[in-house]
């Protein structure tokens, strides 16, 4: 019953930071879709063009990632209720019943350790993508250093 209960509260927990990070991935392309309107260099807008479609990438992959933890959060929640059902028929004599619960328990627990990995891959994949875009930052940052330094 514990272990159900425990990967509850770690699913609500990555839930709620992958829904941050979406929130955050939103706030971004607004950014960018400012920042189009007043670059005037062609290497520019397309290193922006790039980062757009890297940002939606990482949009929809941190959705999916969000729809992962809701699975989990669910399944786990599920096997948390369906082992107390089992643990009170335990101490009866039904049998097919308990043993029913338990493999139900198991079934479901399958299935939230399935969408917590899934998420966790999603999450792995959008991290990729924001890396992308620091590194390409950080050498636009470091050109138009050495450009004014010139």
């Amino acid at each position: 019953v514990a272990a159900p209960a425990i990967l509850t509260n770690a699913s609500s927990v990555l839930a709620l930071s992958t829904s941050n990070r979406f929130l955050r991935a939103g706030e971004r392309m607004r950014a960018l879709a400012a920042e189009l309107q007043t670059v005037t260099s062609t290497a520019e807008k397309d290193l922006l063009i790039r980062q757009v479609g890297r940002v939606e990438k990482q949009a929809l992959l941190l959705l999916t990632a969000l729809r992962g933890a809701y699975v989990a959060l669910g399944a786990f929640a599920a096997a948390s209720l369906v082992s107390i059902v089992g643990a009170g028929l335990a101490s009866t004599n039904f049998l097919i019943a308990s043993h029913a619960t338990v493999v139900l328990g198991i079934l479901v627990g399958f299935v939230g350790a399935g969408g917590l990995i899934a998420a966790c891959l999603n999450l792995f994949r959008a991290t990729r993508l924001s890396l992308l875009n620091i590194s390409e930052e950080a050498a636009l940052i470091r050109q138009r250093e050495s450009q004014r330094a010139a």
